[in-house]
């Protein structure tokens, strides 16, 4: 779907007291394409949420490293991690090794689902969530420990004032940017 025609259904959504307030905003550069352009929602002209960083995988590098070299932060290893490394590299590799090389995937895996809680998104992922957001119920899109669909899902005039009002204790347990939304919304009741 193009952006332009996701935008407007994502708008179409829209809880009536943001209007003018809330905004879906996208660039793409025409001439480069290898660019991801940038992607971020706006609340009273101001970049709320920016899901288009450049630094992503820097910071990603970073977040592995830090993990790798904190002594406090035990990843633990079971046989079935063991055995996918022994399968991957066809059993030539020594068995001291395959320890090491099978915390070292788990600690890369840790590293990018922190950096997904941290809301390092991309563009690409933006309108995928939002197709999935478009094509699931909004109850699905409330429960999920996706950030972007919580977003989507608190902006949206489908959920009421009274659902609004009973959410807050579920709200604590959230991400921050999906807290500072709900208290957007709340701020329109």
């Amino acid at each position: 779907m193009a952006w332009s025609k996701l935008k407007q259904l994502l708008e179409s959504f829209l809880c009536p007291a943001l209007y003018g307030r809330f905004e879906y905003r996208a660039t793409s550069y025409r001439y480069l394409p290898d660019k991801a352009g940038l992607c971020y929602i706006a609340v009273d002209k101001k970049n709320v949420l920016n899901m288009s960083d450049i630094t992503t995988l820097i910071r990603w590098y970073h977040t592995e490293l830090e993990i790798k070299n904190d002594p406090d932060i035990q990843i633990p290893i079971n046989n079935e991690d063991i055995e996918s490394v022994r399968k991957d590299t066809k059993g030539i590799v020594p068995e001291d090794r395959l320890k090491v090389i099978a915390r070292n995937r788990k600690i890369s895996e840790y590293a990018k689902e922190i950096l997904s809680e941290q809301s390092a998104l991309s563009k690409s992922n933006f309108i995928v969530v939002a197709n999935k957001f478009l094509s699931i119920s909004i109850e699905e899109s409330l429960e999920s420990n996706d950030i972007l669909l919580n977003i989507l899902a608190l902006v949206d005039r489908r959920v009421g004032k009274k659902r609004i009002l009973n959410m807050t204790e579920k709200m604590k347990l959230k991400h921050p940017i999906v807290q500072y939304f709900y208290e957007l919304r709340l701020s329109t009741l």
